[in-house]
């Protein structure tokens, strides 16, 4: 036990020195008004009045929310039936469609971006399409479509994986028994494969949501310098306008949008025993 304890020191230290200190100093600029050195520090929650009587700054957040839950939901959409596609095949050609998912994130995710900005933009890939079926060019790029595009391609492998986590453990035999009391495919899907695949599809959710609502170069590069999501803000009040105890109290509404969303994902995701009556024999 002792050399277990000492093994985990290094971590505690590496979390305590870039996770719990960043946000220790988060939370005190957050509750003090700017100044020039420590002792002219207040506590205040005039940084947190400011956004909330701000209506473009409500804007902001609403647009934000609303940004990250169709990308969350287009996510589950078509996540689902790929993860489901994914699990129906054998064991050796599941590793080989999972690596196409993978594949993609291998590349940064900046990288990604900037291709998505040349195939949408007014002389790019789908324009020049469009202009051969003479549709003429449309525009793509710096539109809301442009921002949840380039989220979803980010963000569905998450999605994808957590699914199909959850569909290759499930029990195969269930389905059997299922089959043998009279149910067809469908109500085999809706009554025993989907409720215990909630628990990746919750997974999912947060794992899309949590970085959609908070991104902020995606919406900068494919939404253009208009049009401006809650992570945009905060990029603002750090490296241009230099307010950082405005940007951090911006910052911890966020945190606690996403404690309470993570919370809330917690409450709906039940086990697969919950959800079979947790009866065992």
């Amino acid at each position: 036990m002792k050399s277990f304890q000492r093994i985990s020191y290094p971590y505690i230290l590496w979390m305590t020195l870039m996770i719990v200190a960043p946000m220790l100093l988060i939370v005190l600029y957050a509750f003090t008004t700017q100044g020039n050195d420590v002792t002219t520090f207040r506590f205040t929650l005039e940084n947190f009045a400011r956004f909330f009587q701000d209506a473009v700054f409500l804007d902001v957040l609403k647009r934000s929310l609303i940004i990250a839950v169709a990308t969350t939901v287009i996510c589950v959409l078509l996540g689902y039936p790929i993860a489901y596609v994914i699990a129906q095949h054998n064991p050796k050609n599941q590793m080989r469609l999972v690596l196409m998912v993978t594949l993609p994130t291998w590349i940064n995710m900046l990288v990604r971006t900037y291709a998505w900005m040349g195939i949408l933009q007014d002389d790019g890939i789908i324009n020049s399409f469009f202009s051969l079926v003479g549709l003429g060019p449309v525009k793509l790029l710096h539109t809301t479509f442009a921002v949840i595009l380039g989220m979803v391609y980010n963000f569905i492998p998450f999605m994808i994986l957590q699914i199909h986590t959850s569909l290759t453990k499930m029990d195969q035999s269930l389905l059997e028994a299922a089959e043998d009391l009279g149910a067809n495919r469908v109500e085999s899907f809706l009554r025993v494969t989907l409720p215990l695949s909630l628990p990746g599809v919750i997974s999912g959710i947060t794992l899309v949501f949590l970085p959609a609502v908070s991104s902020f170069f995606i919406p900068k590069l494919l939404g253009g310098g208009q049009y401006v999501l809650i992570g945009n803000v905060i990029e603002t009040q750090f490296l241009t306008s230099g307010d950082w105890n405005f940007g951090s109290a911006i910052s911890l509404i966020m945190a606690v949008i996403i404690i309470l969303s993570m919370y809330l994902a917690k409450k709906v995701d039940r086990s697969p025993e919950s959800l079979g009556g947790g009866s065992k024999g």
